[in-house]
């Protein structure tokens, strides 16, 4: 193993060349011990935990205590009965949302609390410091950093621990077992999200890998590259990245055409991973769930949902939207989790006045409820609907963008639902209602992604560093500022001829994405039956061209920040 440094690196990632040296490693380790499950599981686990250690560093031992922690309160919790189970529970959930609090959202919280513990912004200390005035204390964020995957693998075991307490599935006997299940490394930083129920029962399955199998992992594989380097990256560096740098700088036009970008950069970006992810899954024999379905073709934002980072949609779905009463009603999670998150929004207003008018609203709002109860119940389900789409918001980084970005989400939710019920289209299957709706769906989601992009770390030196959360809601501002009032002053005919070359490659990738899907099925599988002769000439081609493309440096994952 001399050509693998084993000291950490952030740059360890799909798109090292010493990333696929280790994963040749890692495949004849796997041949070596196929007959015996254990040992393979065993040696997968421990090679995760190295995967881990390139990437993060001493965080390892977050996420092996995390592991530990959640394999004993399993077990404790299947062997409970009555509320010694719940308690149990209990103590997953706070164990592990305490952990996910304390790495992810300290800055955010410090930032926004200062007015009420009377500490501020000290500027001749270093990065992150906050003097407190009355207790002459020092709080440093900069030493607080963000373990990356921490939101993921912490909603993976947090699943784990739910579902034993629902009694559908049983607890792993070995510790090694679970933790290779949590720690497995080609979707342990950014997913896609694993339920143990799915993953859990091929530990005990002997490696198995077909013809076709094999070729399928390789196209997933070249087909994430692609997507990676010359969509995500290309447009990262030639266009996105600079307008969002300064979007006053650019015209309205411009602006537009950056975010059209950015919707595009982003489905590349994570879908590219995710593609990669489930591509290194097979080779290993394990199939990991898909998380896109063409999501940019969804005819709606409810179907966009069901089309994009789909693990993540449907964990919410499951393990927050439904227990809150869903389209049902509101539960008792329903008004502890409002009742939470209002609190939480009062703390964070700037001023005394402004929580006392906050708070007067909310109580008349309360009350108007409890006085006509229809309204209530509607109410009800739409607010368990916003309060998961706010969480989800907030699972994405400790930023107000993200905050906002969830509620618009959560908003659009809302509207098109109680449109359905009165449109007169609803049961219509005509080609330009699909298309209208195509059209709608696209620029409402790149849109609410102007705070999302706002919010979001671009540069490896940042996956590790707090928000700057008034640079990022002043940025989100100034562009949309941009957009509607400097729009039509935009030179139309020169933005267009100057970035004709980014256009082309947007309208490329677009097309692509909107084939119908028996055409990607087809090639897909010519692909992976396809002599090995032509196999090995499209995937040495496949990666010099990628490669090519990486003259600009390695640019981070959009999901390692989250």
């Amino acid at each position: 193993m001399n050509f693998i440094d084993l000291s950490p690196s952030p740059t360890f990632t799909f798109l090292s060349p010493e990333f696929w040296g280790f994963l040749m490693l890692v495949l004849i380790g796997i041949w070596a011990s196929e007959r015996r499950l254990r040992v393979r599981n065993a040696f997968l686990f421990l090679v995760s935990l190295l995967f881990y250690w390139k990437t993060n560093g001493w965080f390892v031992g977050i996420l092996m205590l995390s592991t530990l922690a959640d394999w004993g309160i399993g077990w404790k919790i299947f062997r409970s009965t009555g509320s010694a189970r719940t308690r149990w529970l209990a103590t997953s959930i706070v164990t592990n949302l305490g952990l996910l609090l304390f790495f992810k959202y300290a800055y955010f919280f410090a930032d926004a609390l200062n007015p009420l513990l009377g500490t501020h912004w000290n500027p001749h200390l270093s990065l992150g410091q906050w003097t407190n005035a009355h207790l002459g204390t020092t709080f440093r964020v900069d030493q607080i950093l963000l373990p990356i995957g921490i939101s993921f693998y912490t909603f993976q075991t947090l699943s784990y621990s739910i579902d034993i307490y629902r009694r559908q599935i049983t607890p792993c006997r070995s510790p090694l077992d679970f933790g290779f299940f949590v720690s497995f490394f080609p979707q342990l930083v950014a997913g896609p999200i694993v339920r143990a129920k799915d993953f859990i029962p091929q530990l005990h399955q002997p490696y198995s890998l077909s013809r076709t199998d094999f070729g399928m992992a390789i196209f997933w594989i070249l087909n994430g590259l692609i997507k990676k380097i010359w969509l995500a990256d290309y447009l990262a560096v030639n266009l996105v990245d600079r307008i969002f740098a300064n979007p006053g700088g650019f015209s309205g036009f411009e602006n537009v055409i950056g975010l059209y970008a950015y919707s595009l950069q982003v489905y590349a970006d994570f879908s590219g991973y995710t593609d990669m992810a489930i591509g290194i899954a097979l080779l290993m024999g394990f199939r990991l769930p898909i998380n896109f379905k063409s999501p940019y073709k969804a005819r709606s934002v409810g179907e966009f949902w069901q089309r994009w980072h789909i693990s993540l949609s449907s964990w919410l779905k499951d393990y927050l939207y439904i227990p809150m009463g869903g389209n049902r009603n509101a539960s008792t999670f329903t008004y502890l989790s409002m009742s939470a998150f209002l609190i939480f929004l009062l703390l964070m207003l700037p001023s005394t006045g402004i929580r006392l008018i906050a708070l007067g609203s909310m109580l008349l709002l309360g009350a108007t409820l409890v006085a006509f109860p229809p309204l209530r119940k509607r109410f009800s389900t739409n607010i368990n609907l916003m309060i998961t789409m706010l969480l989800g918001g907030l699972w994405h980084g400790a930023s107000w963008n993200f905050v906002l970005w969830g509620a618009l989400n959560g908003l659009g939710l809302i509207v098109y639902k109680g449109w359905r019920k009165i449109s007169p289209w609803e049961n219509r299957n005509r080609w330009w209602k699909h298309a209208l709706g195509i059209f709608l769906t696209f620029h409402f989601i790149s849109a609410t992604r102007i705070w999302f992009r706002s919010g979001s770390q671009v540069n490896w030196s940042e996956l590790s560093q707090p928000h700057d959360l008034w640079s990022e809601w002043f940025t989100a501002n100034a562009m949309l500022m941009q957009i509607i009032h400097r729009f039509w002053q935009s030179p139309f005919q020169e933005v267009i001829l100057g970035n004709r070359n980014i256009l082309l490659v947007m309208l490329g990738g677009i097309s692509i994405h909107l084939l119908p899907e028996r055409w990607k099925n087809t090639y897909r599988h010519a692909f992976a039956n396809t002599s090995a002769f032509v196999m090995l000439g499209i995937t040495l081609s496949a990666i010099c061209l990628a490669y090519l493309g990486m003259s600009s440096g390695l640019q981070p994952f959009i999901y390692f920040q989250f």
